[in-house]
């Protein structure tokens, strides 16, 4: 008889993570690493969130157990902030607060999908997505997606995807790990198709604040209210508040599923710590003064990174418009050797990369993509760009 469960043990480890630990271990040894693998803003979480904290925990009430699917108050600014930011009207009563977004999705998967159900993953994806279908019982398709087409999915390639199992369609917009943002018309135009097919959609909207030049973020079901009775949001506070270790996110659904995903989050993990959603009310009531600092900070990096990556040689890259991450292909830089390393993988050549030029990267092999690596530019100027001149400078000895 197997130690492990055959459904746990054929979860992966989060690469993302993963990398980001093996190059904090490296650093710590002394080691002078520049990581591009954290998904998590730079900044520290702004004073007046940090002050809220401090006196939420000088507070009694505070100290106690509180409603599983979070403080009344809470789920009010949640009701507020939603209408206000996507124009998606719910009831307090309709949102679950969870242990940051990973869980909401988590849970989302455990409540709507059953064993052998399909979920359709457009890919590249974030690498949770499939995990959690797949703890479910369920199976992601992947819907691959192209540089050419901006990493966006369209609705001709859903149709050729679907089948009389598909259930749900998992939707991201702006994108991790590729950083592309749909337009207005092409998310109405995959809502009206999910209604008319009868499937769920869970859409990710985490990065909504963190757009950039042109680009807009747009709430599937504020677009198509059709979808409303089919739909779970998830979001959290953690980009745009810089706010990733207080682990305060939502789901935002019909309430048949809140309702159900609440009892499973009762019988795990119950309330989320009330410091953290103290903390998460006080973000929500404030203003987005430090998103916006942040928001300039990431444009300016981003355009950076676009350019140092284009000019690197056997590396293209889309230009991102949203979240904080470029997505590169190194597809021209494999095979080719590097100091006597032939890297035929972006597996290897993440290895390759730490090594000899001890910069951390997320190989695309992750996310659904190989020959490809998500960099994120959610670090200081001067890390990024030193980061950047040495893996410049180690792609053009490839011979």
């Amino acid at each position: 008889m197997a130690r492990i469960s055959r459904r746990v043990s054929a979860v992966a480890e989060s690469a993302t993570l993963a990398i980001d630990a093996k190059a904090k271990a490296l650093k710590a040894a002394g080691e002078d690493v520049v990581g591009f693998g954290a998904g998590e803003p730079d900044f520290p979480t702004p004073d007046y969130i940090i002050e809220a904290a401090a006196a939420a925990c000088r507070e009694a009430r505070n100290h106690k157990y509180t409603p599983t699917a979070g403080l009344p108050e809470l789920r009010e600014a949640i009701q507020v902030k939603t209408a206000r930011d996507s124009g998606f009207e719910v009831t307090p009563a309709q949102v679950l607060v969870t242990n940051g977004a990973k869980q909401a999705i988590y849970e989302a998967c455990a409540t709507l999908l059953d064993p052998d159900d399909e979920v359709l993953l457009p890919a590249p994806y974030w690498t949770t997505y499939p995990e959690a279908i797949g703890l479910a019982g369920a199976r992601a398709v992947a819907v691959n997606t192209t540089a050419e087409s901006g990493f966006r999915v369209t609705v001709d390639q859903l149709e050729a995807g679907v089948s009389r199992r598909t259930k749900m369609l998992l939707f991201v917009s702006p994108s991790n790990p590729t950083g592309a943002v749909y337009p207005r018309h092409e998310i109405e135009a995959i809502g009206r198709w999910a209604a008319e097919h009868g499937l769920w959609v869970l859409t990710d909207e985490i990065y909504e604040h963190l757009v950039y030049g042109e680009a807009r973020h747009h709430s599937m079901p504020a677009l198509v209210p059709d979808l409303g009775d089919r739909c779970v949001v998830v979001n959290g506070v953690a980009k745009t508040y810089a706010m990733t270790g207080w682990r305060v996110g939502w789901l935002l659904g019909p309430l048949d599923v809140v309702q159900a995903a609440t009892n499973l989050q009762s019988h795990s993990t119950s309330n989320v710590a009330n410091v953290s959603q103290r903390a998460a009310l006080a973000a929500l009531t404030g203003d987005l003064a430090a998103c916006t600092a942040m928001r300039l900070a990431f444009d300016r990096r981003r355009k950076r990174m676009y350019e140092s990556l284009t000019a690197m040689p056997g590396v293209r890259c889309v230009e991102p418009e949203g979240a904080f991450y470029a997505f590169p292909s190194f597809e021209g830089v494999l095979g080719r050797d590097l100091r006597g390393r032939l890297p035929a993988t972006t597996l290897e050549l993440a290895e390759l990369l730490l090594e000899e030029a001890k910069v951390a990267v997320v190989p695309g092999e992750a996310f659904g993509a190989p020959g490809y690596a998500r960099l994120s530019y959610a670090l200081s100027d001067d890390e990024m760009v030193e980061g950047l001149t040495r893996m410049g400078k180690l792609l053009t000895e490839a011979g």
